[in-house]
């Protein structure tokens, strides 16, 4: 089993980005999205359900304001709470405020069906924070697919509010590639710590700086998009 400190510390790196770190654009777009998303929720005593809750990064966002928070995860960590698929949760129905769903659909062979899944569990008036890939290297050989907005409002069809936004624009994609792509490359650990040290600063540095230069809001190259739906 993975230790509650590794696990606390790749959670605080997807929250809080280090420069070193390929995905530093798209990971900072996300909390920023997410926050705003949060704001809109008034509640301060709010039953949480967080799938393939593995690691929890977007927990310390709610600090305060949850009563109940539920993990669920096909693998066992000192943070998961049960033990499931995202297919058939083992939940009863309409408990949830809130659902967090980041980065997982992308692994399941029926993402709608999970989708169902949240749904069900939602209190009325209840909200899903969701994150998907959208353009980026297959990070393992369980992942099934990639997400565009039209396919997302379509899986999102049975809520009655639905935002779907990128998190990033085409030039924050392109440059989160080349990162990526560089990660995947760099294979030994002497040019591994070379390159997170100098060249992967440096690129995110520039897609940042691309970005607020070019003021361009096309997306079609956004690398993952971000959704807020409410039952």
């Amino acid at each position: 089993m993975e230790t509650l400190d590794r696990i606390n510390h790749e959670g605080r790196e997807r929250l809080y980005p280090s420069l070193t770190n390929p995905s530093w654009l798209v990971l900072r777009r996300r909390r920023e999205i997410f926050q705003k998303w949060l704001a809109k929720i008034s509640s301060h005593q709010l039953d949480v359900h967080d799938l393939g809750g593995r690691i929890q990064p977007y927990r310390p966002l709610l600090e305060g304001r949850f009563r109940r928070y539920v993990a669920v995860d096909l693998r066992r960590t000192p943070l998961v709470d049960v033990v499931a698929r995202g297919e058939q949760i083992p939940l009863a129905d309409e408990q949830f405020d809130l659902v967090i769903c980041t980065q997982v659909l992308q692994y399941l062979a029926q993402p709608g069906t999970v989708v169902a899944e949240i749904h069900r569990v939602l209190k009325p008036g209840g909200c899903l924070l969701l994150s998907v890939p959208a353009a980026c290297p297959r990070d393992a050989d369980e992942e099934c697919w990639r997400f565009f907005p039209a396919v997302l409002r379509q899986f999102l069809s049975s809520f009655r509010e639905v935002e779907v936004v990128p998190e990033g624009s085409s030039v924050v994609g392109f440059f989160r590639t080349i990162n990526v792509c560089f990660n995947i490359f760099v294979r030994y650990p002497a040019l591994r710590s070379v390159f997170h040290w100098t060249l992967c600063p440096l690129v995110n540095l520039s897609g940042e700086l691309m970005e607020q230069i070019a003021g361009s809001d096309n997306d079609q190259f956004a690398a993952n998009y971000s959704a807020w739906a409410r039952k």
